[in-house]
């Protein structure tokens, strides 16, 4: 497989050096931001990683290759290109094979930065149970490649238009950590608080490296989420959120809505309906998750 890898320049000299990397999402481009807004993110975000002491290696897969860090002209080629395939597990052996091109997801993104060797994942917030998964079934594969896949991912909890609860509850059955940093509440994303306690609060980016380093040092495989609440300044309300959300579900069920456009539409919807704002919360909040992520990589490094 390492045959399918294509390293970026800069990532494959960070390799050499040891200095830390930090694997980025390429779904953010595709699917999860309209235009210039993607482009201008993902380059911000890299370049606050940067800023931080790390590496920034955004993944997506181009031509059927595995790319492991873009240039801008491929971030910005990414952005403009049609027919982008959402690659979370399921879809990669088929991109790969076709020689199509794909945006990777939370899932897709953790099995490519496993097979180049990178450990810490920055992105805004991971998949989970959607509402009515109890007759839908709709259970992002998020859950089950944090359960099998050595990749600490920072985000800003699971995306509110979930079911945080019985997301909670499924992270728990698959013994996966869930750790606040500076929080006991697990964030939602838009928002820094929601109903549910989050397993562990930890204060100090260096204390979140020894964890990660014990969790794989007991042989116990699988990831962390380390849920970063988004700034107070850019958090929306919790029950205008949760209202808005609401709103966009009916929306989604009463069109028919399903599997991996659910979520796409419903980001679209929630941002429509808040006047932009969403989009706004959810730029401060990937930064946010980078900065936290610099950190982190850092502490890592120097444990090694």
């Amino acid at each position: 497989m390492k045959n399918q890898l294509v390293f970026s320049e800069e990532v494959r000299q960070a390799m050499e050096n040891g200095k830390p990397i930090i694997a980025l999402e390429s779904t953010i481009i595709t699917h999860g931001m309209p235009y210039p807004q993607n482009i201008e993110t993902a380059l911000e975000v890299e370049e606050i990683i940067r800023e931080e002491g790390a590496v920034p290696a955004t993944i997506a897969i181009m031509d059927g290759k595995i790319h492991i860090g873009l240039s801008q002209a491929e971030i910005k080629q990414l952005a403009n290109s049609e027919d982008v395939i959402k690659a979370s597990r399921r879809d990669l052996p088929y991109i790969i094979a076709q020689k199509k091109t794909g945006a990777t997801t939370v899932a897709g993104t953790m099995i490519c930065a496993q097979l180049a060797g990178i450990t810490l994942f920055v992105t805004g917030g991971i998949g989970g149970v959607h509402r009515g998964a109890e007759q839908t079934m709709d259970i992002s594969a998020d859950l089950d490649e944090l359960s099998q896949t050595n990749v600490a991912v920072v985000c800003a909890g699971a995306k509110s238009i979930l079911d945080l609860g019985l997301t909670m509850e499924y992270l728990e059955t698959k013994g996966v950590p869930v750790v606040g940093y500076q929080t006991n509440e697990l964030p939602a994303f838009y928002t820094r608080t929601s109903p549910y306690e989050v397993n562990y609060r930890l204060d100090d980016p260096k204390e979140i490296a020894q964890l990660i380093r014990s969790k794989w040092d007991l042989g116990l495989k699988g990831g962390i989420v380390i849920a970063n609440p988004i700034p107070e300044k850019d958090a929306l309300d919790e029950k205008f959120m949760n209202e808005i959300i609401e709103q966009a579900l009916a929306e989604a069920d009463a069109k028919q809505i399903k599997g991996k456009d659910v979520t796409p539409f419903l980001l679209s919807k929630v941002k429509d309906l808040t006047e932009g704002k969403s989009l706004e919360a959810n730029i401060a909040l990937v930064k946010n998750n980078a900065r936290l992520g610099g950190k982190i990589a850092k502490a890592m490094k120097s444990l090694s």
